[in-house]
């Protein structure tokens, strides 16, 4: 489907009451959806032959530009990280005690939870003496690189 094709469909739902279109053709199958009457119409290109001349239309059609995410609140204290990534568990076992809990004291070099990392447990170790604050994850959560696990004052 050309540029000038695909150009005169967007129009086309922009001055419509259509809220949705779908072409399918020979070289390709696109879908328009126009998300608000007040916002910019969105060209999703389904599947295409010609992928470089849909991807191209796409580009010059903008879609609604989403509110930015809220910023998190900025955690006081030392923040202890994840080394690595896996599923987070604050426990040895389900019916066991936690490692850390809120409130707790805790000594550099302790260890505070346990990251599973391909069916390897892997004890993580407070990396500063203090107390809990707070507990940052879920239990059974998967966890990033480098993602905040526990903030210690």
């Amino acid at each position: 489907m050309d540029l000038r094709k695909l150009k005169t469909l967007i129009d086309l739902v922009s001055e419509s009451n259509i809220s949705e279109l779908e072409i399918t053709e020979a070289d390709g199958k696109v879908r328009i959806v126009k998300t608000d009457p007040a916002a910019a119409v969105i060209a999703q290109p389904v599947y295409a032959a010609p992928a470089a001349p849909v991807a191209a239309a796409a580009a010059p059609v903008a879609a609604p530009v989403a509110a930015a995410p809220a910023a998190a609140p900025v955690e006081t204290g030392h923040i202890v990280k994840s080394p690595m990534v896996g599923t987070f568990y604050r426990a040895s076992s389900p019916n066991a005690k936690p490692f850390a809990d809120v409130g707790q004291t805790v000594k550099e070099g302790e260890a505070i939870c346990i990251i599973e990392a391909m069916k390897i447990m892997n004890e993580i170790e407070a990396d500063k003496s203090g107390t809990i604050t707070k507990v940052l994850c879920e239990n059974g959560q998967a966890v990033e690189f480098g993602q905040p696990l526990f903030v210690i004052e």
